[in-house]
């Protein structure tokens, strides 16, 4: 048995030092929650609703895949995250087959910025389906331990109840404070089990009776692009405000949203790794991230296209173009952080690398 190691003297963790797996908690038949711990006995410091990344040695070599935080930040000795088996998977279905207690691996972050604490509003309308019900149930623990009471209609779809994630813990917070009422909708009964719920797709008429006052809620959504999508132009014919819908997405954004005023890439450029001694010659078209791979060089990196921020290196010197999907701030770019996925070489630039 792993027994906690309380350090109230200990600074917050950071990513420096790996996690240690404390416990493996089931919550459906196809999904598990990984509660994690730092040996030192650092506690976690993060905003619920935020993701970490983690690198897995899969057979065949490691992969980082990213994970938003199911735990909140209010419970700060241990952090988890809750993987459920997805088609093709590789370091989720390593996880739940192989992630044990004891195992340490390497994480990065915390980052993300899809966070209640970001709009703080009186009323909340949490929508999620499937896994996206992870930062929503971290949001919400939040608000339960605030000791303030919460005014959140929490909507969630589900193939059938015995797929609801959470369901239990979500009740039992429900049934002691009237101000979050849960709201969950699946698509078929479980067998020889009596469902008193909503069936079906969600639609405008479900979402009017799950929350008459939609309109005047702050909106967070996280699932399948299909479904948030589906939510997006529900919402929209319904007149809401867009400017207070808030979603979280890893999947790449469609090519047309990206912005297009791109640099002219520099005919000749070098990349100069400053700690590695080591120097590559390129283009300008290869990100900085394709070059260190070709040089041998590991960049850890999770999405790939500039919205989870695992790849941030500092650049010493130089100049790059990089369009990104909010992975990064403005003062890091300011400070001469760039995330090596989609930052691009404009002549020489030095990294401390």
């Amino acid at each position: 048995m792993v027994r906690p190691r309380l350090n109230w003297a200990a600074e917050p963790w950071s990513d420096s030092e790996e996690l240690e797996c404390a416990m493996v908690i089931p919550e459906t038949e196809t999904c598990a929650t990984f509660a994690f711990r730092a040996p030192s006995g650092a506690w976690f410091d993060y905003q619920p609703g935020q993701f970490l990344t983690l690198d897995l040695p899969v057979p065949g070599g490691r992969v980082q895949r990213t994970y938003t935080i199911s735990s909140s930040p209010s419970r700060p000795l241990s952090l988890s995250v809750t993987v459920k088996a997805q088609p093709g998977s590789i370091g989720g279905r390593w996880m739940l087959d192989k992630l044990k207690p004891g195992m340490r691996i390497k994480a990065y972050g915390p980052a993300g910025q899809f966070t209640s604490l970001r709009h703080r509003s009186p009323k909340y309308l949490f929508i999620s389906a499937g896994s996206g019900i992870t930062p929503m149930m971290s949001m919400t623990t939040w608000a339960w331990d605030s000791g303030e009471m919460p005014d959140i209609v929490f909507v969630h779809a589900a193939r059938s109840p015995a797929e609801i994630i959470f369901r239990r813990r979500l009740e039992q917070f429900a049934r002691r404070v009237p101000g979050l009422q849960l709201r969950f909708t699946v698509k078929e009964e479980d067998p020889f089990s009596v469902w008193t719920g909503y069936r079906g797709r969600l639609s405008q008429i479900m979402l009017g009776l799950m929350a008459p006052d939609y309109l005047e809620r702050e909106v967070f959504c996280c699932g399948p692009e299909p479904f948030m999508q589906a939510v997006r132009e529900m919402l929209v014919s319904l007149g809401y405000d867009m400017d207070r819908y808030h979603e979280e997405s890893f999947a790449a954004p469609a090519l047309e949203e990206l912005p297009v005023d791109i640099p002219e890439p520099a005919a000749v450029s070098e990349l100069c790794f400053a700690a590695s001694g080591v120097r590559v010659a390129c283009d300008g078209t290869e990100t900085v991230l394709a070059v260190a791979r070709r040089a041998g060089l590991n960049i850890p990196s999770g999405c790939n296209f500039g919205l989870c921020g695992t790849c941030k290196v500092q650049k010493i010197e130089g100049e790059v173009a990089m369009v990104h999907n909010g992975g990064i701030s403005d003062e890091e770019i300011a400070a001469g952080t760039i995330l090596a996925c989609c930052a691009r070489p404009q002549g020489r630039v030095t990294l401390d690398l």
